[in-house]
């Protein structure tokens, strides 16, 4: 018997891996929001001197892990595995940017998930002792979703109300076998969850079903209290699904008052043109490798429960009438200070 595992989706770690330099890049909306001073690198110009939106994409990730490794004091050369993701067909901006990294590499998809996901999967892998560094990463660029998900800048679409801005913007984890800094103790793998929802524009509706099945599965796994966490965070189900979240715990006599969502913590919902927040792999991994990580290390919270979300939707299958299957992968962060931890 695996003595790891804990209930069904989840793991306990033995040998949690600490996280030992993370880094955010960021475009120039993203710098004028309040998460502004967080930000590793932003750019005054969202081409990030590329001379595609693709390109611009995978210059972000390249500047992230590259300050990650920095921050870590590690080479790329010494990196065991890299997982990366991001939302473009086919990958192409991790793969493009992983081109010049000489690393073994993961290319994952889990939409905005991937941030979760990249670093569960990180995680597992230094835990069972299949190596001592990874990498974990992924990115998002407003131009180039719109281009691929809805409608080309030019034709000037109008956006719905329930609509999210999809962050430009990148987040880049070092994980060591040991060393210091936050530990990732526990993690939980999501199921796919589809209740229905066919429009995307309402991502957030979409995914929150999928946030509460997961959320709802560590705590009865783990046998932890949300109380046992300063924060509970999702990525980016913005304001509507942070809403649905909140109410369907509320309706089992739960109030996740520390119920905070990375789509509205990147922007200024009432000053910033974003509808219902943020969206987009870049979203979660930019708050997560800034703002999340600094105040952990920082010792402002002990424990945090980062919950990444993603709507599992592509072109094709919204134009053939398809509803959205969603997905929410957990990761239990610890305090480097001693207090964190289970």
């Amino acid at each position: 018997m695996n003595c790891k595992k804990r209930g069904r989706q989840t793991v306990a770690l033995a040998c949690p891996p600490v996280l030992t330099g993370w880094a955010s890049v960021a475009g120039k909306k993203e710098a004028q929001g309040p998460l502004a001073d967080t930000f590793t690198q932003t750019s005054p110009d969202d081409t990030f001197g590329q001379s595609s939106w693709e390109k611009a994409e995978s210059e972000m990730q390249r500047l992230a892990l590259s300050a990650a490794l920095d921050r870590a004091g590690v080479a790329a050369s010494r990196l065991d595995f890299v997982l990366a993701g991001d939302l473009l067909n086919q990958c192409i901006g991790t793969g493009f940017a992983m081109r010049s990294v000489g690393a073994p590499f993961y290319g994952l998809y889990g939409a905005c998930s991937t941030m979760a996901e990249s670093l569960s999967l990180a995680a597992l892998l230094l835990d069972g002792g299949f190596g001592t560094l990874a990498a974990a990463l992924t990115s998002s660029h407003f131009c180039s979703a719109e281009r691929q998900y809805r409608t080309p800048l030019e034709y000037g679409g109008q956006r719905t109300p329930t609509a999210q801005w999809t962050v430009t913007g990148s987040g880049a984890v070092v994980l060591s076998a040991q060393g210091g800094g936050p530990r990732v103790t526990h993690v939980t793998t999501g199921r796919i969850v589809d209740k229905g929802i066919k429009d995307p524009a309402n991502m957030g509706a979409a995914m929150a079903p999928a946030a509460y099945d997961t959320i709802r599965a560590h705590l009865t796994d783990t046998g932890h209290k949300p109380s046992d966490y300063d924060l509970i965070v999702t990525g980016d189900l913005g304001k509507l699904g942070r809403e649905i979240v909140w109410d369907f715990f509320h309706r089992d006599g739960v109030d996740l008052n520390h119920l905070v969502d990375c789509g509205m913590l990147i922007y200024d919902l009432e000053s910033q043109d974003v509808h219902c927040g943020g969206s987009g792999c870049g979203c979660s991994a930019a708050v997560l490798c800034g703002h999340l990580l600094d105040g952990l290390n920082a010792g402002r919270w002990n424990n945090i429960l980062f919950c990444g979300t993603g709507a599992l939707l592509s072109p094709t299958s919204t134009m053939q009438g398809e509803s959205i299957p969603s997905i929410c992968h957990a990761v239990s962060l610890a305090s480097p200070k001693g207090e964190g931890g289970f």
